[in-house]
């Protein structure tokens, strides 16, 4: 599609569970602006989390009116918007386009149960053959059969089932559509990129099918912007729109997953870590025996990125942190995490490697990555009287790092290069042990924004600035990538002796995750 001259702006917008981002961009890659509002939504008894739709749109809408205030003349230079958000998740409307009911999130977890009797059953096995994907409460398939038992009604009423970035699509260009990755893990089939009905058929809704939307490559296909958004955004009317992929997705993308050389990964340090690798044809995808893990298409003609993710990443740095400031306010002292982190890479660096392990499992939903346990904890082994907290806050990083070998070693061969982004990506000691421990190079990405920078590059492409995602990345990611920083030969000889032991523990706690478990539900006196 051509682009009107004078338009030199790709608006990427990224609707997360935290924060609805709408970030502007250049042609080529560079980041002129950034507006962002926080998400809103409620959490209640029985796993339920929900989002309202139509709140959804107006905080968009709103976001990027906020864009508009700090990026000069933007609604008169706009070529090209794409929008991603977060996975999972479902979002319903009806024949008219309104929503039928609240959307579930990835948080709500009211399929839990219906996910562990297909897990355990034989149908699970041909089912994560189809998907790539370990079934978990959090997809769309799972809570689709969550309301085929409980609240059938609403699924009388809808006529279409998105995920948060297609309802916004939606909205924007009238399409009813979702992108390749999410029709694949949420009831479809890897090799096919795209919704499958016997994968429907093994999740007990075949009959829901009418409920899926045409599936649309962003990269190869945008819709115009609709005169009813455009008087609602301020945007221009037939501005093309370009659907991203899942936010995950879009965040490899733009953080640098995808290279022509081999053996790339990419991992994201944030509250939780997702750790990713490139595979370069169907084939090439490695399924694990606990099947669990995520593939996804990605948008370049024939690739995937194959996903394993940990509940908690930073979340056990915060904690340790926070018990320090605990004892600290006890007699008076007041500080902040931010006090503590400024000597945190020095200190850590400091302490003697490998003298302690952790086990990163720190959140309350136990772990889904690359095993599934629900008991899951987090454990500190081979304390001594000599060990102070320095000592303890390089385990966790250490642990941090071991669980990233775990999920990467699901997915096959260990990668050569290893791109990181998120909230500690800078961390010279993160980069320093994850190197170490993955034996490969590191290098950081530091876009800011790098999952609407991935949904831009999809549009950047889609409207021809760039014959293909190769010549894209080289403006786009390229210069956002450190130098590769090679790992210490002796640090990963320690590393490399210590996994192992690290798993025989995490494969040896498991009973014990399960009687803690149990001695908890029942209560102080059980």
């Amino acid at each position: 599609m051509a682009v009107a001259q004078g338009r030199d702006l790709i608006v990427g917008i990224d609707a997360g569970t935290s924060l609805i981002k709408t970030v502007a961009f250049t042609r080529n890659g560079c980041q002129l602006g950034d507006f962002a509002l926080p998400n809103s939504y409620s959490v209640s008894a029985g796993g339920r989390v929900e989002q309202e739709m139509s709140r959804t749109w107006t905080d968009m809408v709103a976001a990027l009116r906020g864009l508009a205030a700090v990026v000069p003349d933007l609604n008169a230079r706009v070529s090209a918007v794409a929008v991603t958000g977060q996975g999972d998740g479902t979002w319903l409307i009806d024949d008219d386009g309104r929503p039928v009911a609240p959307a579930l999130l990835w948080l709500d977890s009211r399929a839990a149960k219906l996910v562990e009797t297909l897990r355990s059953s034989e149908r699970n096995a041909c089912l994560y053959q189809r998907t790539g994907s370990g079934l978990n409460a959090c997809q769309q398939g799972a809570q689709l059969a969550w309301f085929k038992t409980h609240e059938p009604d609403i699924l009388v009423r809808a006529k279409t089932a998105f995920h948060c970035k297609d309802w916004l699509y939606f909205l924007l260009t009238g399409a009813r559509a979702t992108d390749p990755s999410e029709a694949t893990f949420t009831c479809g089939n890897f090799r096919k990129r795209g919704f499958d009905t016997e994968t429907a058929d093994l999740i007990g809704i075949g009959d829901l099918t009418r409920l899926f939307p045409d599936v649309v490559d962003g990269v190869a296909t945008t819709h115009p912007l609709s005169a009813a958004a455009a008087a609602e955004t301020g945007l221009p009317a037939g501005v093309p729109v370009s659907l991203g992929y899942v936010d995950v997705i879009c965040n490899a993308l733009g953080a640098g997953l995808y290279d022509t050389a081999p053996d790339v990964g990419c991992t994201i340090v944030g509250s939780t870590g997702m750790h990713m690798r490139l595979a370069q044809d169907a084939d090439a995808v490695t399924l694990n025996k606990e099947a669990t893990g995520y593939t996804m298409p990605f948008p370049v003609p024939g690739h995937y990125a194959q996903m394993q993710s940990n509940m908690a990443a930073t979340l056990n740095i915060d904690w340790l942190l926070d018990l320090a400031l605990d004892v600290l306010a006890a007699d008076g002292v007041t500080r902040a995490r931010a006090d503590l982190i400024k000597r945190l890479d020095e200190r850590v660096l400091q302490a003697r490697p490998g003298e302690v392990l952790f086990h990163p499992f720190i959140s309350d939903a136990g772990e889904r990555g690359p095993f599934v346990a629900h008991e899951a904890c987090a454990q500190f082994l081979g304390l001594r009287t000599r060990h102070r907290y320095w000592d303890l806050m390089r385990a966790v990083i250490e642990g941090l790092a071991f669980a990233a070998r775990d999920c990467y070693a699901a997915m096959g061969t260990l990668p050569r290069d290893v791109r990181i982004t998120g909230g500690a990506a800078r961390s010279r000691a993160l980069g320093t042990i994850l190197g170490a421990t993955l034996e490969c190079n590191i290098r950081i990405c530091s876009r800011a924004e790098a999952g609407a920078a991935g949904a831009a590059m999809i549009a950047a492409v889609a409207t021809g600035r760039y014959p293909d995602m190769a010549a894209c990345a080289a403006e786009w990611v390229s210069p956002h990538l450190s130098a590769p920083q090679v790992p210490d030969p002796a640090l990963a000889m320690r590393y490399a002796k210590l996994f192992p032991v690290y798993l025989d523990a995490r494969l040896g706690s498991v009973p014990v995750w399960k009687q803690l478990a149990a001695l908890r539900a029942g209560g102080a006196h059980a």
